[in-house]
């Protein structure tokens, strides 16, 4: 029986989840603060009063919709940062601000096992602050995504680091039908990251299902991986599939490579009371 993890991140300057509760969550993103749902906060929050600068009310996570309600003096984009990469934050339609920072323990984690010169492929890369992050370590990256408006995102994101010119190639392209042409052309990577959504569209239409299309992505990662390779980190938003699902098919998937594998919870601390808010699960092998 494989022993969970819990991977948290701590606060850092541009961002601190502050309070949570009732079905809520309090953050702050910079020098602004919001209230979002969060259908895990199942205890009381710290404090009863939380004055923020904006909350996005209405939807459920399985069905979107909602709305923000905003300050005025909340613009439409602002620069935040760790360490020395720069990003831009932003109140999407999708409740969340353009990044998801409890990836934060992620991306230190992948920094410290990059060398330079590594090649690195980022998987459903949205607005590419792990590219950016691999591509400052001195990797040379390929960032893939199914939305031509987040893949413009994310070169905006790596000018704002100073990284325009930095070895990245920026696709729009289905993830499934990438992977299988890469494996096709024989293409080896040294690490992968993979933050697959529950469902999502191609670029042409294409249909994607986490539960009937991961065990795929899985095997075609696994091809690409260089007799180098030091890591696949795959994260998953999905919480009702459970980190033992994602640790059982990562054992399939690296079978023969050696190595360790890591799955569990993944959290954000709050900086109320020290408690770890859950937000996904993931499962990591390194060499």
């Amino acid at each position: 029986m494989p022993s969970l993890s819990v991977l948290v991140t701590e606060a850092w300057d541009d961002y601190a989840l502050l309070d949570s509760g009732d079905g809520r969550k309090y953050e702050r993103y910079g020098p602004y603060s919001f209230i979002r749902p969060e259908a895990q906060a199942l205890w009381r929050p710290a404090s009863p009063e939380w004055a923020a600068d904006g909350e996005f009310t209405g939807g459920r996570d399985d069905e979107g919709g909602g709305r923000w309600d905003l300050d005025a003096k909340v613009p439409a984009q602002w620069v935040v940062a760790r360490g020395p990469v720069r990003f831009h934050a932003t109140n999407t339609p999708f409740r969340h601000l353009g990044f998801f920072p409890d990836m934060g323990a992620q991306w230190d984690w992948m920094r410290a096992k990059i060398t330079p010169g590594a090649r690195i492929l980022n998987m459903f890369g949205y607005t590419g602050v792990a590219s950016i992050i691999a591509a400052e370590a001195g990797a040379q990256v390929t960032h893939v995504d199914a939305s031509k408006k987040a893949v413009a995102a994310a070169r905006d994101n790596a000018a704002l680091s100073g990284l325009a010119a930095a070895p990245v190639r920026w696709l729009t392209d289905d993830a499934l039908k990438f992977l299988r042409r890469e494996v096709r052309r024989g293409s080896k990577y040294d690490g992968i990251l993979l933050d697959p959504p529950k469902y999502g569209r191609g670029p042409d239409g294409e249909i994607w299902a986490l539960e009937r299309d991961l065990p795929e992505l899985m095997h075609l990662a696994r091809q690409l991986l260089s007799d180098e390779a030091a890591f696949v980190v795959l994260t998953v938003y999905a919480i009702r599939m459970s980190a033992l699902a994602l640790d059982a098919l990562m054992a399939e998937v690296m079978a023969g490579a050696g190595g360790h594998i890591e799955s569990g919870d993944m959290g954000v601390r709050e900086a109320a009371r020290g408690l770890v808010l859950p937000t996904a699960i993931f499962s990591r092998w390194s060499a």
